[in-house]
Parts: C-alpha cells; structure tokens; sequence
C-alpha cells in the first residue's frame, strides 16, 4: 500500500513494518484547525482479512489492549472497520526496543550498565503487575498472563522509557478458547519452563521470561543459549542458568540473588510482577541508580539506535517501534536500518497458469504450498509472483524443496518401474503391504483414484514417510484439527516458509508455537494416521516401485509395523470383509505353524490370538463364522481377525 491512501479517517503515511499475521503503518489523522495526530496503524494482511481465526485473535488483541491504560504499557487509541478491513490504532513509539538495544551493544563490545538493565526491568515489571491484577468490566479478575515478554516487545522510548506491547497471544480466563493451556505460546528462549511443558500458567510465568532478559542484558548473550531448538528447550524446562555462572561479567551479589529467585524454575518460588518491581527498585536505591531514564536514552544514542536529543528534530523523531508482530521482524542478524520502511515489504502474492491459459490468483504463499503438495502445481506449471513475469515453478527459489524432494512430486513416470501392482478395492490391500514388510523391501507404494494420490515410502519394510495429495492429510491441517496449534499459527509459519526450507514443523518450532517434542510425536501420530487411511480406501489401484527413498526428513513411527498391519484390518469396510471371505467360506482353515512372521510381532488381543494359534481341527470359514455370529461385534471382530490371518499369512486354506 503506497503513501496517502487512507483507512478510514487514517492517511497512510509510509508502511512500518510487516508481520506473518499483520502489517503496520505510520499513519495520520487529521481534525479541524490543523489538528493532526499520528499513530501505528495495525491491519490485518488482505489475504488473511477473510480468516476468522485471524479475526478473532485481531479482535481479541483490540478489546484486550484497548482495556489496558498504564504509562509502560503501549496504548490503543482506536479500532474500526474500512471497506472490510479491520484496523488498530495505537501509540506510535518514537525510540527502538530491547532486542535491537542487545544486538547493538553486543555486535560494538559495549555492556549494558547495570542500572540501565534494572531501569528496563522495574518498568516493565510495573507493567506487567498492573495487567496482571487487571479486572473486566465487572470487577471479575483476568487472569493475564502476557506469554511473550521477549526484548522486541519491550519498547524503548527516545526519552529513556520503557513501553510493554504486542498481546496478540497473551492469555485471559475468558479467552480460553483460543488459548487453551498445553499449547505452547511464546518465543524460543523467552518462555518459563511450564510454559516449555505445557503446563497451566500465572503471571510469573511472565517474571520467569523478564527476569531472562534481564539475565540477557547482564551477560550481553541469550541466557539458554542457541543452536537446536531441543536443546534450548531443555535448559529452559531445567532453569539452567549456567550461563551465569560462566559469564566473564561481574554481576553484583544482590542482582545476581535476584536473578536466582526470578528464574527459579518453582513458579510458586518467584516473585510476582508487583513483587520484583520492588525488589529491583530496592537494589537501585541501594546502589545509588536514580537517574535510568536518562542513561538509557543517552546509551540508545550512543549506540546509533535514536538520534542524539539535541538532533533529533521534535516532529521526526528516531527509529520507530510499534506494538505489531515482532517475533516474524527480530529475528537475529545485523543491527536494522533506523529507517524500516526502506527494507520492509509485503509478502508476496502469487499467481498460477493452468494449462488452459486461465490464471487463478492472486494468493499467498501457504496457498500456492497447498497447491503443490496436494498435486494442483508441478516443476512445469507456470507461476507470477508479484508483477513479474510467468515462470516455471522450478525456477522460483522459494519452491526448490518442493520442486526437487521425490515424495512431495507426483510423476506418474515413477509408475513404469512397477514391478508389482493391483487393485485397492475389496480390502486388498493388507495383503500387498504385508509382503512389503516381510520381505523387508524398500521402495514406494503408490495409490491412485482419479485425482488422488497416495505414496507410501518404506525402508527395508518399514513404513517410513507417506505423501498424500488430501487437503486434510496436510500436516497443517493434520495439526489443527488435533489441536496442537490454530489455523492462524499454521497461517503464519507457512507464510515463513522460505526461511525455514520449506519445512513447516520448523517454521512452527521457530516461532515457539510447537517444542521439537511436541513436534515430533504430532509427525508420528501424522504418518501412521496417514498410513491407516490407505486400507478405508474402497476403489483405486496400486503398484510398487523398488528402491526409490523419499528423501525426507522421517520419524520412527513408534510401533512394529506388524502392529500397524493389526491397526490396518480395522480401517477395512465390513462389507468388503464379508465379500473378500465369500469364495472360502467352504475351505478349511488352519493355522500355520511356519509362519515367516511369528504372530506375537502383531500384539493381538488375547481373543484375536487364541483363534489364529488355535485352528488345528477341520474347522471351516464359514463354520468360525457362523459360530462367532451370537453377538455382532463377535461376527466383526471375527472377520477382522481371519481377514488379518489370511492377509499376513498366519493361517492357510485348504
């Protein structure tokens, strides 16, 4: 959106900055008699304005923060409705913030002095104990919790001030059904070890994660360190604060008992925000710190960050910070350019060219990603992004991992090297994938009806990874529908996918939404969930091709395979059951004693078990059958059972 163009009574002025979820603007609002009053305008992203999981967070956000009315918190002046777009208005702070304060002083060698640090933590403290008593309307508690207190969301005027923002994901007692305590919420490294475990919060959950800024201010490094995710996580849920220990900064004795009672890992053991503003005002008084505002601003200018107060013209101002995403904008590297609107853009919007010439478009990248990871785009289809020219797909950066992983095309090709094949229908195929897994191949197992597509990857007969081209097998939705994350978290990280490789279980575990735990067993429970659907199919066909890997990154499924076989006879219809064991049911059935794989691999039910192991007389089908039909789930639970039996070669006909 360019300069001048208005939303609602604001005249956009020049953009500020731009989220996965949202973008902001300076903007200006004009009155009689030359009045005018500059704000940051918040909006939702076009593409999301339809979504009603943004729009209620949005919604959320402004009814939250427009209640909130403390000088360390950013205020909100307004919020409207402009031609189907949601906007909030809010404070415009004239300075930068904690994050860019930290990344300044470390990449010039300079420490931040101690009374600096606590002048940012006793105002922010301050913050935090007014929204953390805060009442409804009707006198009722919140019960707030922030959930993101991180150095971008500790704003810092040009006059040495500090300004809590960004309540987009905080938590309150009436908002629980966006905010459900065991989903994690937060930015990795900033976050209380309940809130790494998924536990319920309070809001010294919040001392937990300012006390770890103030760590990060001392030493002048994160207090849990970097690198993988797994392993920041753990320190977190251990309150490791080794890191203290190892710093070759001299922390005073009574900031450093501070630090310790702030970041025990006991909540019940820390004090409240109300508490630790007190106590960090008493270590001041004591050291003799009265004049934090000014030190501040004074080291903000020396560091670069604002200008000098002498020249700083009043209607210009520093490098402007508002309340908006900061986590999807601070994310490490360089010292920023205190003119953000010279590097900020809007993400891309993309367009697609079906092979009829029509084009359907424009839309965002998660979009386009559905598109190809459900076999609508492939390498050849030609794709717009922004104004520019068509292309191939394979030719965008941003589309090389699914352009070039095996398991996420859909080449037909692939087919040619079959060297077995079959129809899915009449619960066929339990039959196929068990000589897979005995034989311990490795290879793909393709399924196709029509338009849908199946792959199932295994690796000397272990079902490893499995492609589909289901909307609803998408790991995003796969996630949402489970409750693992919202719709807008998985919005948001697959709006972040370049940066992360196309892989949106990291983009999920960058933002602090999923821990790499949480990740990891959602990924398990996908693939064996995608692998079960396979045997409900009712039509199609099949075919194996050897030897071809899907190049992706797995996770054990957590089970023998032979299990899932077991798992895999229940998906089938009962009608089919019934119609697969039809030709038989004169034959007679025994149970093998040379099985090539032993019954006990399956982990049968002892019933399940007994009748397989037990058929040593001239029993028939059909007599099993009719003796199991006194109850029906006795006959179903049968069928499956022989079905399973006859499928995996536990049992022989004759």
């Amino acid at each position: 959106m360019g300069p001048d163009v208005a939303i609602g009574p604001y005249v956009i002025r020049r953009r500020l900055a731009t989220g996965g979820m949202a973008e902001v603007y300076v903007a200006e609002r004009g009155g009689p008699h030359g009045f005018t009053k500059r704000v940051a305008l918040k909006r939702i992203l076009p593409q999301h304005a339809s979504e009603p999981d943004f729009v209620g967070m949005f919604i959320d956000e402004a009814k939250l923060a427009a209640t909130l009315d403390h000088p360390n918190i950013v205020q909100v002046f307004d919020f409207g409705e402009a031609e189907g777009t949601l906007f909030l208005a809010m404070e415009l702070v004239e300075g930068s913030n904690v994050n860019r304060l930290l990344r300044a002083s470390s990449g010039r060698g300079v420490e931040v002095p101690v009374d600096v640090a606590l002048h940012i933590i006793s105002q922010a403290a301050r913050a935090l104990a007014y929204a953390h008593r805060h009442r409804d309307p009707d006198g009722q508690p919140l019960d707030f919790v922030h959930r993101d207190v991180s150095p971008a969301n500790l704003l810092l005027t040009a006059d040495g001030h500090v300004k809590l923002t960004d309540f987009g994901i905080a938590k309150v007692g009436h908002r629980s059904r966006r905010t459900r305590d065991g989903h994690v919420r937060g930015k990795l490294g900033y976050m209380s070890p309940e809130q790494v475990m998924g536990k319920s919060l309070d809001g010294r959950s919040d001392v937990f994660t300012l006390m770890t800024v103030l760590a990060e201010l001392l030493i002048g490094k994160p207090l849990f360190g970097k690198g993988q995710e797994l392993d920041v996580l753990l320190r977190i849920r251990d309150a490791n604060l080794s890191a203290l220990g190892a710093t070759e900064r001299q922390i005073p004795r009574d900031v450093m008992a501070l630090l310790e009672r702030g970041l025990s890992r006991r909540p019940h053991e820390r004090p409240s925000a109300a508490e630790l503003g007190g106590l960090v005002d008493e270590v001041a008084r004591r050291r003799g710190f009265g004049h934090g505002a000014g030190r501040l601003a004074r080291l903000l200018a020396r560091l670069g960050l604002i200008e000098a107060p002498e020249m700083r013209p009043a209607e210009l101002g520093g490098d402007l910070t508002s309340a908006i995403d900061t986590s999807l904008l601070d994310s490490g590297g360089p010292p920023r350019p205190s003119k953000l609107h010279s590097t900020t853009t809007s993400p891309a919007v993309y367009s697609v060219q079906r092979s009829d010439g029509t084009v359907v478009g424009p839309m965002s990248f998660p979009k386009l990603v559905q598109l190809i990871t459900s076999g609508k785009v492939s390498a050849r289809t030609l794709i717009q992004k922004a104004d520019g020219a068509f292309e191939a797909a394979r030719g965008l950066p941003e589309l090389t991992r699914f352009m070039t992983s095996p398991a996420l095309q859909w080449r037909l090709d692939e087919l040619s090297g079959a060297e077995r094949r079959g129809q899915v229908a009449r619960a066929a195929l339990l039959q196929p994938v068990y000589s897979i897994m005995r034989d311990r191949a490795t290879g793909v197992l393709h399924l196709w009806h029509d338009d849908r597509r199946k792959k199932i990857y295994f690796v000397e007969g272990r079902p490893e990874f499995v492609a589909s081209t289901d909307r609803n097998e998408l790991l995003g939705e796969y996630l949402v529908d489970h409750g693992h994350c919202l719709r807008m978290e998985v919005e948001m990280a697959l709006a972040l996918l370049p940066r992360y490789s196309g892989r949106l279980g990291d983009a999920l575990v960058g933002l602090g939404v999923l821990r790499p735990v949480e990740l990891f067993r959602a990924i398990t429970d996908q693939v064996r969930a995608r692998l079960l659907e396979a045997f409900r199919w009712r039509q199609g066909r099949w075919a194996f091709v050897r030897d071809l890997r899907s190049h992706e990154e797995t996770f054990p499924i957590g089970a023998d395979g032979f299990e899932l076989l077991r798992d895999a006879a229940g998906e089938a219809h009962l009608d089919e059951l019934e119609t697969a064991l039809a030709p038989h049911w004169e034959r007679v059935v025994s149970t093998r004693l040379d099985a090539p794989v032993s019954v006990d691999r399956f982990a049968l039910d002892p019933r399940a078990h007994a009748l397989l192991t037990g058929l040593h007389t001239d029993k028939t089908l059909g007599s099993l059958l009719v003796a199991a039909s006194g109850g029906a789930h006795d006959l179903e639970a049968t069928y499956r059972t022989l079905h399973l039996g006859l499928s995996c070669e536990l049992v022989v006909l004759r």
